[in-house]
């Protein structure tokens, strides 16, 4: 049975992994549907959002079922614990990303969008957050999982930036308002998965600790 265990926490933990690849590549085909005001790719991402959930719900049913069968202590228990967290925001994160896709979607056929925010600045260093705290967590890198956390006051800086930037220019061309308000949605998403990958870079620290 434990030998049975084991290999149930290792399957989990590379459920994780995974889980972290896929909204990885969500979020990065988002912005590229942004970007590219590409209505397919943005569709992609929508209907992807079911395998997102469905490894979550399969993460947290092995977890509960671990500590419900072999009550883990100490490390293993962290180990758990930490992964039910991750998942969680992990698929958060999925949330955001088909979140993006659907603005992506109505931004398409706006003709007027604002020139002066530069999505794909904010949103490349949210996605090298969220790749760089999924490799910490796979290796147990702390170091990395701390530099995670400090890259976040970056993006908080382009963020308020933005919004700035944004403001400026509806108040200048009204216009651009159509697309600056959806804008506006879209930049405090990507800020929300900066937080997200700041708050699984310290789950992967109390992991490791």
């Amino acid at each position: 049975m434990r030998a049975a265990y084991h290999e149930a926490l290792e399957n989990s933990r590379l459920d994780v992994v995974r889980l972290g690849a896929l909204v990885s590549d969500a979020i990065r085909t988002a912005t590229q549907a942004l970007e590219r005001r590409d209505v397919v790719l943005a569709g992609r991402v929508v209907a992807g959002d079911d395998e997102v959930d469905e490894m979550r719900r399969r993460v947290e049913a092995t977890c509960i079922e671990m500590i419900w069968k072999q009550q883990p202590v100490a490390g293993e228990l962290r180990s758990i614990a930490g992964m039910l967290q991750i998942v969680t925001d992990l698929e958060r994160i999925g949330d955001y990303a088909v979140d993006i896709a659907k603005n992506a979607i109505k931004l398409a056929d706006v003709a007027v969008r604002p020139a002066s925010v530069e999505i794909g600045r904010i949103a490349s260093v949210a996605y090298e957050m969220l790749v760089d705290v999924m490799r910490a967590y796979r290796e147990g890198d702390e170091k990395l999982a701390d530099a995670v956390i400090e890259r976040d006051d970056t993006v908080d800086e382009l963020y308020h930036s933005s919004l700035s930037a944004l403001q400026t220019e509806m108040q200048q061309d009204p216009g651009t308002v159509p697309a600056g308000t959806l804008l506006l949605f879209v930049v405090s998403i990507i800020e929300r998965v900066g937080d997200r990958a700041q708050n699984i870079a310290w789950h992967t620290k109390d992991i490791y600790a």
